[in-house]
């Protein structure tokens, strides 16, 4: 099942183009463009301190001495990132997701030195495992962005990671491959991610059965996506949500407040979901 949403960030622009309209059009396009080259200035900042793994923690037992809110029930959330990044661009969603929803979140490096969608994904399940283990939780919800995402999808489809899975949320990810950057195609990662490869042909074969629920956030202004719907997700097997956010680019999507809004929304609407079936578990 495929449903489509819309999250207006700035009023959608090209519905009805005409001459009079351009001046809007372009004052769009210049807001995302400078909006995009901030973003990256900034995390070109912060990236050095996303290099290293996560400290885990284990909970703290009660009558140790500190006290703590209590977490919303519900699964851990995993954040994972896109192609030649790490963990620090998902500071600002990490910080919203803590404060505002109240849940526990988790975030993932894998090496940038990564060649294979299917090795990563082998990594990423183990990884869940642990988490589960320590944590005590049976599954988690995992957000994804653009390599990220279809990382966490093959592990979701093709490696029986549904069972551990409750939402899959990515941002910007090419769920039916990307035709953009032609000449990123000498790295084998990138090559994966075009449409037609091996791994993006596997993830379009029936998945019957798929427990996790999808939630595609794409952007009509990705500059990485060709098309730009090659970020929703389209198989008739899965639960997917698919969400159009307007008027901001591709790296724009882990940070932006409105989109972080968008996805404790989701993760929220899983869990209420949970509720009313009578299936919550607790965590």
């Amino acid at each position: 099942m495929k449903v489509t949403g819309v999250l207006p960030l700035f009023l959608p622009f090209y519905r009805r183009l005409w001459p009079g309209r351009l001046v809007d059009l372009s004052m769009t396009l210049f807001k995302a463009t400078a909006l995009e080259a901030a973003i990256l200035a900034g995390h070109l900042l912060l990236y050095p301190t996303g290099l290293v793994q996560e400290r885990r923690c284990a909970p703290l037992a009660a009558g140790e001495g500190t006290t703590r809110l209590p977490a919303r029930p519900g699964p851990p959330v995993v954040l994972l990132h896109g192609f030649i990044d790490n963990r620090s661009v998902f500071v600002l969603l990490r910080r919203s997701l803590v404060r505002n929803g109240g849940q526990r979140v988790e975030s993932l490096n894998y090496s940038p030195l990564t060649c294979d969608i299917r090795t990563a994904a082998e990594l990423l399940g183990r990884h869940i495992e642990e988490i589960c283990a320590r944590t005590g939780s049976d599954r988690v919800d995992i957000v994804g962005h653009s390599l990220g995402g279809l990382i966490a999808r093959y592990y979701v489809q093709c490696l029986g990671g549904d069972l551990r899975v409750r939402t899959l949320v990515t941002l910007g990810t090419p769920h039916s491959g990307t035709r953009a950057v032609p000449l990123a195609s000498a790295h084998p990662i990138v090559r994966q991610m075009r449409p037609g490869s091996e791994v993006i042909e596997e993830l379009a074969r029936p998945a019957p059965g798929c427990r996790t629920r999808f939630v595609s956030f794409w952007s009509d202004l990705d500059s990485v996506m060709d098309p730009l719907e090659a970020a929703c997700v389209d198989h008739p097997d899965l639960d997917a949500l698919n969400v159009r956010v307007t008027g901001i680019g591709h790296l724009a999507l882990p940070v932006h407040p409105a989109v972080a809004a968008g996805i404790r929304e989701a993760l929220e609407a899983a869990r209420a979901e949970e509720t009313v079936a009578g299936g919550l578990t607790v965590a």
